[in-house]
C-alpha cells in the first residue's frame, strides 16, 4: 500500500504549495508504475499531456518519469520542444540547461530545430548571452550550427541597443564553426548599422559581402539606400540604384521612392524627374506612390508648377491621380499664390468625387480674398456647398464680412443653400453666425445714429 501525503496542521501557504506539488508527483508516479507496458500511454498521449500541463515542473517530471519507468519508451521530438517552451514561458531556464545536459548522455535525438527554438526563446526573454552560448554549444550535442541559427542569434543581438559590436564578433567567429554567412546575415547587420547611426559599419558590411561573392538582393540594396538617404548621402544612394540596374536587377518601388524623396529634399529636381521618367524603361512601372512622392517633394520645395507637369505625365501614362495627388497639388499652388490654377484642380478634384480637406479649401478662399478676388472666392464657396462640403468656421469668418461689404442679397442666397447641406460637428457654423449677427448689428446701430 502506498503512503498518503497528509498536510500537517498549521503549515504555511508556501509549505502547503510544495506539499501539494509532491502529492501530485506521487500520484503521477503511482499511476504510471501500475500500468502494464501494453497499456502504457502512447508517445502522442504523453506529448499532449506535457503540452497542456500548466505546471512546468510537473511537465518536466512527467517527461523524466516516462523514460525512467519504461526504458524502451521514446518521446516524440515535438514533446521536448513543448516541454522547453513551457519551461521558458515560466522563465525556468536553469531547468532547460539541466535537461539538455541530461539528454546529452542519452540516445534521445536532438535536432537543429530544437536549438533554433531555444535561441529564439532566449531572445524573447532578453538573454542574448544565453543565445550565443546555445549557438556555440550545438557542436557538443553533435549538431552542426546552420546559417539560419547564426541569423537567429544575430537578430537577437541587434534587437538590443548597444549590442551591434557583439553581433559582429559572433558574425566573425561563425566561420570557425563551419557556418558561412549568407545575404540575410549581412542584411541583419547592415540594417542594424543604419538604424543605430553606424552607417560606416553598414557600408563596410555591404562591401565585404561583395568581396566574399555573396550576391546582395534588392532588399539589401534598399536597406543601405534608406540609411544613406536618412544621412543626406543621396549621391551614394543614387549610385547604388544605378549599380543595381547595371547588374540586371530591377529595383523595387520602395527603393525608387526613397531616392526620389531624398533628391527632392536636396533640391535636385532634374535628377528626380529624370529618374521618374526612366523607371519604366528600367523595368519598374511607376505607380501612384512614386508619382505622389515626386509631387509632394516638388510642392514641398516650392516647385508646384513642376508638380503639375508630373500630374499631367501621370495621366498620360494611364495612372489616375488620387485624393493625395490633388490635395498636394492644390496646397502647393496655394502656397505659391497661384490661386486661379489651384481652383482649376480643386474643381477637377471635386468633379471626380474627391473631398477637399477643409484646410486646403480655406487656404484657397483666403488667398482669393487677400488679393481682392471676392467673386472667385464666392464662386468656389458655392461650388463647395453644391458638392456637399461644409467649410470650416474660419472660412466663414474670412468671407462673411467681405460679402456683407459688397452684396447682402447674395449672402442671403448663399445661406439658403447652406441650409440644404448637412451640418457637420467640426463646421462650428454657430461661430460664423455669431460673427455675421454681430456685424449686422453694428451696421444697424451705425445707420440709426446717422439718421
Amino acid at each position: 500500500m502506498h503512503r498518503r501525503f497528509v498536510r500537517p496542521a498549521g503549515t504555511s501557504p508556501l509549505t502547503a504549495a510544495v506539499h501539494h506539488h509532491l502529492l501530485r508527483l506521487h500520484l503521477l508516479h503511482q499511476s504510471l508504475t501500475t500500468l502494464p507496458s501494453p497499456q502504457f500511454p502512447s508517445p502522442t498521449r504523453i506529448h499532449k499531456l506535457i503540452k497542456t500541463q500548466p505546471d512546468p515542473f510537473l511537465a518536466h517530471e512527467l517527461f523524466t518519469l516516462t523514460t525512467h519507468l519504461h526504458p524502451n519508451f521514446t518521446h516524440k521530438p515535438s514533446t521536448l520542444l513543448s516541454l522547453i517552451t513551457n519551461l521558458a514561458k515560466s522563465r525556468h531556464f536553469p531547468q532547460i540547461e539541466t535537461l539538455l545536459t541530461h539528454l546529452k548522455h542519452t540516445r534521445f535525438p536532438i535536432t537543429g530545430t530544437l536549438f533554433s527554438r531555444i535561441i529564439r526563446l532566449y531572445g524573447d526573454a532578453h538573454l542574448p548571452e544565453k543565445a550565443i552560448k546555445t549557438l556555440y554549444s550545438m557542436i557538443e550535442y553533435g549538431v552542426k550550427p546552420r546559417t539560419r541559427d547564426l541569423n537567429d542569434v544575430l537578430s537577437v543581438l541587434v534587437a538590443r541597443r548597444g549590442w551591434l559590436r557583439r553581433a559582429i564578433e559572433v558574425f566573425r567567429d561563425s566561420r570557425r564553426f563551419g557556418v558561412c554567412p549568407d545575404v540575410n546575415s549581412y542584411k541583419i547587420l547592415i540594417m542594424a548599422g543604419c538604424e543605430n547611426g553606424e552607417l560606416s559599419v553598414a557600408c563596410k558590411m555591404f562591401d565585404e559581402m561583395l568581396k566574399r561573392d555573396v550576391t546582395p538582393d534588392v532588399e539589401a540594396y534598399r536597406v543601405l539606400m534608406q540609411g544613406l538617404c536618412r544621412r543626406s548621402q543621396v549621391g551614394k544612394a543614387t549610385g547604388l540604384l544605378e549599380d543595381m540596374v547595371n547588374k540586371g536587377m530591377v529595383p523595387d518601388g520602395l527603393s525608387y521612392c526613397t531616392v526620389l524623396n531624398s533628391l527632392c529634399r536636396k533640391k535636385r529636381f532634374k535628377e528626380a524627374y529624370k529618374m521618374l521618367c526612366r523607371m519604366k524603361v528600367k523595368g519598374c512601372e511607376p505607380n501612384i506612390v512614386h508619382y505622389n512622392t515626386a509631387i509632394l517633394g516638388f510642392c514641398r520645395e516650392g516647385r508646384a508648377l513642376h508638380a503639375v507637369k508630373i500630374l499631367d505625365d501621370m495621366v498620360s501614362n494611364g495612372c489616375s491621380p488620387n485624393l493625395v495627388s490633388y490635395r498636394t497639388i492644390v496646397g502647393g499652388l496655394n502656397d505659391r499664390g497661384l490661386y486661379d490654377e489651384s481652383r482649376k484642380y480643386m474643381e477637377e478634384m471635386m468633379s471626380k468625387g474627391f473631398s477637399p480637406h477643409f484646410a486646403v479649401a480655406h487656404s484657397l478662399i483666403r488667398g482669393f480674398c487677400s488679393v481682392g478676388k471676392l467673386e472667385e472666392a464666392c464662386g468656389l464657396l458655392e461650388k463647395l456647398l453644391e458638392h456637399g462640403e461644409m467649410p470650416h468656421s474660419e472660412t466663414w469668418m474670412e468671407i462673411v464680412p467681405r460679402i456683407c461689404e459688397v452684396e447682402i442679397e447674395r449672402l442671403g442666397g448663399m445661406i439658403d443653400e447652406l441650409m440644404n447641406v448637412g451640418i457637420e460637428p467640426h463646421t462650428r457654423l454657430v461661430d460664423a453666425s455669431a460673427v455675421l449677427v454681430e456685424y449686422l448689428m453694428k451696421k444697424s446701430r451705425a445707420k440709426s445714429r446717422n439718421s
